[in-house]
């Protein structure tokens, strides 16, 4: 039976519209088509989970509105156990562009609603879980987060991470995005491993060891990038859930990572 994985972050309502060329400034371009469903870094990470089997726990709040709605109902097919609390604010909503050769370019409407630790959920069901990852949440949120037996975050998880004086066991971050290596920076003393991805050159970890994994071919063409870097996190966090090393670990993120690449507005 594959290891129980909790996953405690936010939730957008994402639509995707597939564009020929990033239209120019002032100009009219036509889509090459459009659809909807529940995105964001947390909801990236827990279907990745679900689909290599793990049993997965996802702490998260929603608005309650339509798109909450369906985003907990679509998340519930999935087979992922959701914990939402429920919210007035509406829920986030996001426009991604996403260009033939697999750019996207994301649009956010409105606050992103995240998990609070005072919230009502049934947070000791993370006391079973071999590992979780977290995406978003407030200082008390990454506290009961650390009940897991690891704990892989995010830097885009800054405020309550920052705030928390939780251990992190792994913090995942890319080295072509300034604003996470920003973020990281503050969290270096308390974190076991830093881990810094590097696109189709792998990546590296440092910390309590450190050493390189080496890129993985992509499955099929390139189509999207959306959800790569949570893509490669979650299966980092079951690779850890399982017991495997770090390097092999990182090899199973660098499997999910590649393969969402071949993806449409994964997952």
């Amino acid at each position: 039976m594959p290891a129980r994985i909790a996953v405690v972050g936010h939730v957008e309502w994402v639509e995707f519209i597939q564009l020929p060329g990033f239209p120019a400034r002032g100009g009219i371009t036509a889509g090459d088509g459009a659809f909807t469903h529940a995105g964001g870094g947390a909801v990236v990470a827990a279907a990745v989970l679900a689909e290599l089997g793990h049993p997965v726990d996802f702490f998260c709040a929603l608005g309650r509105d339509a798109d909450g709605e369906a985003a907990a109902a679509e998340l519930s097919a999935r087979g992922i156990t959701v914990h939402a609390a429920w919210r007035p604010p509406p829920t986030r909503r996001v426009v991604t562009l996403l260009e033939p050769a697999g750019e996207r370019t994301i649009i956010t409407l409105g606050e992103r609603i995240e998990p609070h630790g005072a919230d009502p959920l049934a947070w000791e069901r993370i006391d079973e879980a071999a590992a979780v990852y977290v995406t978003a949440g407030d200082a008390a949120a990454v506290t009961q987060a650390r009940r897991a037996r690891t704990l892989v975050a995010t830097p885009r998880a800054r405020d309550g991470l920052q705030a928390s004086h939780a251990t992190i066991d792994a913090l995942v971050y890319s080295r072509g995005d300034a604003d996470e290596r920003r973020w990281a920076q503050p969290l270096i003393g308390r974190t076991r491993l830093m881990v810094e991805t590097e696109g189709a050159h792998g990546g590296r970890w440092w910390g309590e060891s450190e050493g390189r994994w080496p890129p993985v071919a992509l499955p099929g063409p390139r189509r999207d990038d959306y959800g790569c870097g949570d893509a490669f996190a979650a299966g980092l966090t079951a690779g850890l859930a399982d017991g495997l090393a770090l390097l092999e670990a990182a090899g199973v993120g660098a499997e999910r990572g590649a393969e969402m690449l071949t993806r449409v507005g994964a997952p």
